[in-house]
C-alpha cells in the first residue's frame, strides 16, 4: 500500500520535448542502423533466439527430457537453473511462429514497468503526466545496447531486473522486501549478488527472505526435476566455458577485460584480487548513496557491479542503464546541464551497428572495428561506462546534502 508524501513530476515543455526527440531517434536508429527483417543476425523482427531456447527448456520438462546433457534449439546449451525452466512453462503455450513478437512486447511492457519504479525509487506519485513522459523514455531506452539486443534475443534481463526493482522500491523495513530479489537469483544467479548489498546495508531480514527466497526455487527444482537439479549444482555450475571464451569481445566483466587487455584466459587470481576490491568499493559507495537518499542510483550501481564481477557478463546483460538513465533526467530537471551527460550515456551506450556482409551484423560499441589504439576503450566500453557511474556515485556520496527528503513509499 503506497504511503502519502511522494512528490509531483513537475513535467516541462523541455522534458517533454528532450525525450520526446529522443524517443523519434531512438525507434528510428532501431530501425534503420540493421534491417528490422533481417533474419541471419541482429533483425529486430527476426530474432527471439533466447525466447525459444527457453521455450524450448520448459518443453524439455514437461516431456522428461534432460536439460543439460543436450543442445537445445540453434544448438546451444542451456545455462540458467533448473527452476528456470519451471518459470518458462507458460511460454509452452505461445505457438512456436508468434514467440519472436511476444517476447518484444512482454519486454517492452516490462522496460515500461521498470521505468515507472524508478521514477516510484525517487520518491515520485505515479500521474497521468508521469506515466507519458516515462512512456517517451522507454522508447527512448530501446537504442541502449543492452537494451535492444535484449529485445533481439528475447532475453530475460529486464524481467530480472524488474524483480530486483521491485524489491528496492519497497520501504526498508517492509517485510516482504527480498522476494524479488530471491525469485531473481532462483532464475539466473547474477542477482544473487544483491543478497550482499542487503547485507551491506545492515538490512538483515531482507537478506534472509531473498536468501530463503532463492533457497526455495533450489528445493522445488530438485523436487520436480531432481535429475537436472543435481546435474547443474554438481556439474554444470562450475563449466563456465559452457556460456564463451573470457575473450569474447562481448564479455563486458572485470574478467572479460582482464581477458581483452592479456589477450588470452584472465589468470584467476587476478580476477579475484579484481573483484574483490571493486565489490568492497562499490558496497561502500552504494551504502553511502542509500543512507543519503539516492536509492535508485544505489542500486543501480549495486545492478552493474553485479554485472562487471560476474565471471561472464554479455553487453545485454548492463540493463541497469536504464535507471542510471532515469536518474540523469531526473537531474535534469533541476540543472539542464544534466541533459547533457544523458546524450553522452545514450551515445556511449548506444546499439551502433556495423555491417561486417550483406547478412551479418555486429550491434554494440565493444564489437565495432577498433584501430589498435582504440582496442582497450571501445572493447570494454561497458565496463568503463561503469568505472565513470562508479566515480560519479563516490562523488556524490561525499557531496552536500541533497535536497531530496526520500520517504519510504510501500510498506
Amino acid at each position: 500500500m503506497w504511503k502519502a508524501g511522494l512528490r509531483e513530476f513537475g513535467r516541462s515543455g523541455v522534458t517533454v520535448s528532450v525525450l520526446g526527440v529522443g524517443a523519434v531517434l531512438a525507434v528510428a536508429l532501431v530501425l534503420t542502423t540493421v534491417n528490422p527483417w533481417m533474419s541471419e543476425s541482429g533483425g529486430i523482427l527476426a530474432g527471439g533466439l533466447d525466447a525459444h531456447v527457453y521455450r524450448d527448456g520448459a518443453d524439455r520438462v514437461l516431456q522428461g527430457r534432460p536439460l543439460y546433457t543436450e543442445p537445445t534449439f540453434f544448438g546451444l546449451l542451456y545455462t540458467y537453473t533448473p527452476f528456470s525452466a519451471l518459470v518458462f512453462l507458460p511460454i509452452v503455450v505461445i505457438p512456436w511462429s508468434w514467440l519472436t513478437y511476444a517476447s518484444l512486447l512482454v519486454n517492452l511492457i516490462v522496460l515500461f514497468g521498470c521505468v515507472l519504479l524508478c521514477w516510484r525509487t525517487l520518491g515520485y506519485r505515479l500521474t497521468p503526466g508521469l506515466a507519458g513522459v516515462s512512456a517517451l523514455l522507454t522508447l527512448t531506452c530501446l537504442f541502449l545496447e543492452p537494451v535492444r539486443t535484449t529485445m533481439f534475443y528475447g532475453q530475460i534481463n529486464l524481467v530480472l531486473m524488474l524483480l530486483v526493482l521491485w524489491d528496492f522500491v519497497r520501504a526498508d523495513e517492509s517485510r516482504i522486501r527480498g522476494i524479488g530479489v530471491g525469485v531473481a537469483a532462483g532464475i539466473k544467479l547474477v542477482p544473487a549478488y544483491f543478497v550482499v548489498q542487503y547485507l551491506a546495508l545492515r538490512q538483515w531480514r531482507s537478506a534472509a527472505v531473498a536468501a530463503l527466497i532463492f533457497l526455495g526455487t533450489i528445493a522445488l527444482a530438485w523436487v520436480v526435476v531432481p535429475d537436472d537439479s543435481h546435474r547443474y549444482w554438481f556439474s554444470t555450475f562450475f563449466q563456465s566455458d559452457r556460456i564463451a571464451p573470457d575473450t569474447n569481445p562481448a564479455n563486458q566483466s572485470i574478467r572479460g577485460v582482464l581477458a581483452h587487455l592479456g589477450d588470452g584466459a584472465a589468470p584467476i587470481w587476478l580476477w579475484l584480487v579484481v573483484t574483490i576490491v571493486t565489490t568492497f568499493v562499490s558496497l561502500a559507495i552504494t551504502v553511502a548513496l542509500h543512507q543519503r537518499g539516492e536509492r535508485l542510483l544505489a542500486v543501480t550501481l549495486a545492478g552493474m557491479t553485479a554485472c562487471a564481477v560476474s565471471p561472464f557478463a554479455w553487453g545485454h546483460h548492463w540493463v541497469w542503464f536504464v535507471p542510471l538513465l532515469v536518474h540523469l533526467v531526473d537531474r535534469a530537471q533541476s540543472n539542464p546541464r544534466w541533459w547533457a551527460a544523458a546524450a553522452l550515456l545514450f551515445v556511449g551506450t548506444g546499439a551502433w551497428a556495423y555491417h561486417w556482409g550483406e547478412n551479418y551484423v555486429s550491434v554494440g560499441i565493444f564489437l565495432l572495428p577498433k584501430p589498435w589504439h582504440t582496442e582497450p576503450i571501445l572493447e570494454n566500453s561497458h565496463v568503463l561506462v561503469y568505472l565513470a557511474a562508479l566515480a560519479y556515485g563516490a562523488f556524490i556520496a561525499k557531496g552536500p546534502t541533497p535536497w531530496r527528503d526520500w520517504r519510504a513509499i510501500s510498506s
